[in-house]
């Protein structure tokens, strides 16, 4: 990873994370999956407006329709268990499960994408920056009840979902495609498939619009779905995958952090730990 790649891997995971304040807004007017839906409706209008403005073919016959429509399947399934998971767990807990997807990115490099092997000393980094996910919250590590379970074992299968489609794009002809395209199959294929879900799910729906859950909507659309998962595909399609996906761990970190300067959440000595933790294990990663 050079400079410019950390730099705007640092900023993703920080919108990331904030994000997750966002959502929890939004959620007082707008069901949660529901939410999920509008953002992808709305991002995926952008994202094609985008594309008609820079003159980037929609509809060229490349051999990545069946490949954008199954990682647009998995991009939806993902969300479908992230927020229907966390009826049944706390979001501590989510952030613990979700971010297992690196191990499963980093172990689909190895098996599937050239020149991406996977050695001891990335798979220490791994095992550092995962501890300091669990150390950072480590109250929320006590014996799970039954209806936990079944919610982890939900935000356990959107990991793998999460990092099965990064896989499949670096390993596939998404690869080669405009990284445009790649988040519009995603965005496209969930905008049908959300609000499908949504209803299956019994959720109430629109509850009440205010400027505040219209703000957070708006900072989910046009930066998160549109501007960050763009930049996220670029990084996918430019640099090896098994590098990239440790940088995924500050993102619950930074959700943290949001809490703590928004919410006015505490902020403990598990939090510094937790950081350095992250920091070393992403460094390992990436050491030459």
């Amino acid at each position: 990873m050079d400079l410019k790649g950390i730099l705007i891997l640092i900023v993703l995971c920080a919108s990331w994370g904030l994000n997750q304040v966002a959502i929890k807004v939004a959620i007082d007017g707008i069901s949660p999956v529901l939410q999920a839906g509008f953002r992808s409706l709305g991002s995926g209008a952008l994202v094609l407006a985008w594309m008609k403005l820079k003159k980037i073919p929609v509809l060229e016959r490349d051999g990545t329709l069946w490949y954008g429509l199954f990682i647009g399947l998995l991009f939806s399934a993902e969300f479908v268990l992230i927020y229907w998971g966390l009826e049944y767990t706390s979001a501590s807990r989510s952030a613990i499960f979700l971010n297992t997807s690196p191990f499963v990115v980093a172990l689909g490099a190895h098996l599937f994408v050239s020149n991406e092997k996977l050695r001891r000393i990335q798979a220490a980094g791994l095992c550092l920056a995962f501890a300091g996910i669990v150390t950072v919250f480590n109250d929320s590590l006590s014996l799970p009840t039954p209806q936990m379970l079944v919610g982890d074992t939900m935000l356990l299968g959107a990991a793998v979902l999460w990092g099965s489609a990064t896989v499949t794009i670096k390993a596939g002809p998404l690869a080669r495609t405009s990284p445009a395209k790649t988040l519009l199959y995603q965005l496209a294929v969930s905008a049908a498939v959300l609000p499908a879900a949504s209803l299956v799910l019994g959720e109430p729906g629109i509850l009440k619009l205010t400027p505040l859950v219209g703000a957070s909507l708006a900072y989910q659309i046009v930066w998160v779905a549109f501007i960050t998962y763009l930049a996220w595909f670029w990084l996918i399609s430019n640099y090896p995958v098994s590098k990239i996906a440790p940088f995924t761990f500050l993102s619950p970190l930074f959700g943290v952090i949001s809490g703590v300067l928004l919410l006015g959440e505490p902020a403990t000595l598990y939090l510094v730990a937790a950081l350095v933790l992250v920091g070393t294990g992403i460094y390992l990663v990436n050491k030459k």
